[in-house]
């Protein structure tokens, strides 16, 4: 997997820094905020890496860069994910077209990239030992560790686990350990765990993890319903073997495309659902998620796909689809059979080629038309309008089709009454 493309050092390393590096995988946030002071108090030179996946703009970029400043960390990289986020999740997570458990779209699976350009920056200052903010009740854990292990043997430090057997209430006892040592903490981190990415926006805790109804502030990107644009919104995505490359005929790179998706949709408020799900270690999770542009291109390729591919392999996919959204989403994104399921997910869209129009009037969103050479019309027949066979060979289809369910009530008529 190629590695994120690097931004110079915002600052580096004092040049009588003895202690060891660990490189911290930074994001601003409260928890790698926290992990900062904490991994410095025990001896470590903290190096971050802020792998930017798409969800902040140019502001929150340059705050999280000032915030690893004043926490003063080694030095401090900022990456671009974007590229290597659509190459290696967004292309194979739409081919497969599955949600987990059906409903959730593996908003966090940038973790991976995230651990890629954190292993990267190990290797340019030759250490073997990552830290991450993941705490020990989540999925994040299982993600960083089990990614960081399929790259070598590296040292992994998370502070937040390590806390959080003498801390129960562990966000209340960081905020309170950065205030103490002069740090100040944003307000709407102290009630959400919220993370933002090229692919969506994820919120949990306060009312969330009570399983109350969401409050005014546990809203990203969407608007509600009360401020949905009054005209509907039609929207033309193309396709070339079963990526979108086109938006309204411009041709546009992955991440942009993407990125402008959800801008024009989270106005209608598409992608936006509460969540309950499954989670690697055994809890249930629940979250609120917002991906209108996920949204768009899962609805838009699976009408597509349903014109062009055979009913046996829209029968099958899906089973090769499950078991990748469910190898990507408990960790497992370096194993070999995710490889080899990508092998048949790329195989099958060969033909997965053309355009497709979206409509929204808010809310959800669904296709309305589909165009492509390779939709599989007969030439002499129309579903239920017309067809270029008789009576005969209806009756004589059929007969063929039931003849086991016809012979088992045969013979076994007393059996059935």
């Amino acid at each position: 997997m190629s590695h994120p493309a690097a931004v110079p050092d915002q600052h580096s390393a004092s040049a009588n820094d003895a202690r060891k590096p660990i490189v911290l995988a930074f994001s601003g946030g409260l928890d790698t905020s926290f992990c900062v002071p904490y991994l410095q108090e025990r001896g470590w030179a903290v190096p971050t890496v802020f792998a930017d996946t798409g969800g902040v703009d140019a502001q929150e970029r340059a705050a999280i860069e000032a915030r690893a400043q004043e926490l003063g960390v080694a030095s401090h990289r900022t990456v671009d994910g974007g590229p290597a986020l659509w190459q290696h999740f967004v292309k194979p997570f739409v081919w497969a077209g599955e949600a987990y458990q059906g409903q959730y779209p593996l908003l966090v699976s940038d973790r991976y990239l995230i651990v890629d350009a954190a292993l990267a920056r190990a290797a340019e200052l030759g250490t073997g030992a990552i830290a991450h903010g993941c705490t020990g009740m989540g999925n994040d854990q299982v993600r960083f560790d089990l990614a960081v292990k399929a790259r070598g043997d590296y040292a992994i430090v998370a502070p937040i686990r390590e806390i959080q057997k003498e801390h129960t209430h562990t966000r209340a006892y960081e905020q309170q350990y950065l205030e103490q040592r002069g740090f100040a903490v944003q307000a709407r981190q102290k009630a959400y765990t919220i993370n933002e990415n090229l692919l969506g926006l994820t919120m949990s805790g306060g009312e969330i993890d009570r399983w109350e109804a969401p409050g005014e502030g546990a809203r990203g990107w969407c608007q509600p319903r009360s401020q949905w644009p009054a005209t509907p919104l039609r929207l033309r995505i193309g396709f070339v073997h079963g990526e979108a490359v086109a938006l309204d005929g411009v041709a546009l790179a992955g991440p942009a495309l993407l990125a402008r998706l959800n801008q024009l949709l989270a106005a209608y408020g598409v992608g936006r659902g509460i969540y309950t799900g499954d989670t690697t270690i055994g809890l249930k999770g629940r979250i609120i998620f917002e991906a209108p542009g996920l949204a768009a291109l899962l609805a838009a390729h699976r009408a597509l796909e349903e014109a062009v591919l055979t009913k046996q392999q829209n029968r099958f996919k899906p089973e090769v689809a499950r078991k990748w959204v469910e190898l990507v989403y408990e960790g497992f994104f370096h194993d070999p059979l995710k490889t080899d399921l990508e092998a048949f997910l790329a195989a099958s869209q060969r033909c997965v080629s053309g355009e497709v129009v979206l409509e929204t009037h808010g809310g959800s969103i669904g296709a309305v038309a589909v165009s492509s050479p390779h939709i599989l019309n007969a030439k002499g027949a129309t579903y239920a309008q017309s067809a270029d066979w008789g009576v005969a060979e209806a009756e004589g289809f059929i007969k063929l089709y039931g003849m086991s369910s016809t012979l088992w009530a045969q013979v076994n008529a007393d059996a059935a009454q």
